[in-house]
């Protein structure tokens, strides 16, 4: 049985996921190594939750942990 694509992402869970406004996650969006949507609808693309995570893992900087000293 097809299940289908799996989990979808359109540009606000992206903004969110990335912690940028939806302006600047367009202009990534259109960097030649962010993945290509997955389908394109009526006013809005979707990409592949799975494409997504993967650029995020391959291009973004893990955020560093919390310093101790700023938790007090």
């Amino acid at each position: 049985m097809d299940r289908g694509p799996g989990d979808l992402m359109g540009p606000y869970e992206i903004a969110q996921r990335l912690n940028v406004s939806r302006s600047r996650f367009q202009q990534i969006a259109n960097r030649p190594t962010f993945p290509r949507p997955y389908r394109e609808l009526r006013g809005m693309k979707v990409w592949l939750a799975e494409d997504v995570e993967e650029w995020i893992r391959e291009h973004r900087r893990p955020k560093p942990p919390p310093d101790e000293d700023d938790q007090n």
